[in-house]
């Protein structure tokens, strides 16, 4: 990617997502719709490349959507953790509280559409004494 973004905090809103173990912090900022992700290796892309299935963009476009702002803000992503689809969630996040960052009238529309209550669910931790967090060894009377 050529172009280097410069984040202006007069006009830009920023967010924090989460999912999983998925961190992504996003800053929006007026613009044409344009998605820049700048993964843990310290690389940018442009959206589509980094995150290659178009379900994932859809799904990070989701907040613009609800709010009807599609292709009104350019995102600027750091994304570190988990895997794409868990980050492409957590920017669905973060986009979503930059938006009610920067109208709060926007909170009507998104807090119905669940985009504003993190999804909890991560992965159980592994016991001890067993195999893995529920299943357990095979056990032998003899």
């Amino acid at each position: 990617m050529a172009e280097i973004v410069k984040i202006d905090p007069k006009v830009s809103h920023y967010g924090t997502g989460r999912r999983k173990e998925a961190v992504a912090r996003v800053w929006i900022f007026p613009g044409e719709g344009k998605i820049y992700v700048k993964s843990s290796s310290g690389k940018e892309w442009e959206g589509k490349e980094y995150f290659e299935r178009e379900i994932l963009i859809e799904k990070i476009n989701r907040p613009f959507v609800v709010t009807e702002t599609l292709g009104k803000f350019d995102i600027y992503a750091t994304v570190k953790g988990s895997g794409k689809p868990a980050q492409a969630e957590a920017i669905m996040y973060g986009i979503a509280k930059a938006l009610e960052a920067y109208n709060p009238e926007f909170r009507k529309l998104l807090k119905p559409a669940g985009l504003l209550t993190r999804d909890a669910r991560i992965k159980e931790r592994k016991k001890y004494a067993q195999m893995g967090a529920r299943a357990k060894y095979r056990w032998s009377k003899r």
